[in-house]
C-alpha cells in the first residue's frame, strides 16, 4: 500500500475486527465497513461497488419475475455455487413494507432454501447489490436482466405491461426501459385480454405464446 498511515489504520482496523467473536456482528461491521467505503467509491453508481451480505429471511421474491428455470439448469445452478461460490449477488430494491425485494437474481436466492449445505456455508446470508428505484423501475430492471440472458415467459410479460400501463408509464417509456418495440407491445397487450388497451390499434397477425 502506497500511504503508509492507510496501511496503520487497515492494521488496527483488522485487530479491532479480530477481537468480535459473534459471526452476525462481525458480518455487521464488515457491511458497515463496506456501506462507508461505498459512499467514498468514483464508482458508487454502480451496485456491484457494495455488496453486503443479508440475512435471507430479510430478502423476498418479487410480485412479477417473468423468467422460468428449468430442473436441470436449476441443479447446474446449485453445482456452479457448491463448487464456486457465490459469483453473482442478488440484485435488490428496497421494499417499502417488505425489506429487500429482489430484481434479479431469484433463482439464486432459491438454492439455500433447496440445499442445506449452501445454507450451512453461507451461514443463512446472502450476497446483496442494491438499485434505488420505484416498483416501475424495478420491474423495468428484471425484464432488462432477464431478456439479456434470453428468458422471459410471454404470459407474465404481457401482466407486466398492464401493469406499468396501470402505474402511468406510457407506451414509449415501455419500449424504452424493456427494450421492445410498439408491436411487441401490442402483442403483450393481447395476450392479457384487455382490449380496451388497444382498441384503437392496428395488430398484425395472431402472435402464438411459442417460447
Amino acid at each position: 500500500m502506497n500511504n503508509p498511515e492507510i496501511a496503520r489504520l487497515c492494521g488496527q482496523l483488522i485487530q479491532e475486527l479480530n477481537k468480535i467473536e459473534d459471526t452476525d456482528e462481525l458480518i455487521d461491521c464488515l457491511n458497515d465497513i463496506r456501506s462507508q467505503l461505498h459512499e467514498l467509491s468514483p464508482l458508487k453508481r454502480h451496485p456491484v461497488d457494495c455488496v453486503l451480505w443479508v440475512k435471507r429471511d430479510d430478502v423476498h421474491a418479487n410480485e412479477w419475475n417473468p423468467n422460468h428455470v428449468a430442473p436441470p439448469e436449476m441443479e447446474l445452478l446449485y453445482t456452479s455455487i457448491k463448487c464456486d461460490g457465490y459469483t453473482q449477488p442478488i440484485v435488490t430494491g428496497m421494499h417499502e413494507d417488505n425489506g429487500y425485494e429482489i430484481v434479479d437474481g431469484f433463482h439464486r436466492y432459491l438454492i439455500p432454501g433447496e440445499h442445506a449445505d449452501i445454507m450451512n456455508n453461507t451461514l443463512g446470508y446472502l450476497p446483496v447489490a442494491q438499485i434505488d428505484r420505484i416498483r416501475s423501475d424495478r420491474m423495468a430492471s428484471t425484464i432488462r436482466h432477464n431478456r439479456a440472458r434470453g428468458t422471459h415467459e410471454v404470459e407474465l410479460m404481457g401482466n407486466i405491461v398492464k401493469e406499468l400501463h396501470d402505474l402511468g408509464r406510457s407506451d414509449d417509456w415501455i419500449a424504452k426501459h424493456l427494450g421492445m418495440d410498439a408491436d411487441e407491445i401490442l402483442r403483450l397487450k393481447q395476450i392479457t385480454g384487455l382490449a380496451e388497451l388497444f382498441a384503437n390499434e392496428e395488430f398484425s397477425a395472431a402472435w402464438e405464446d411459442t417460447e
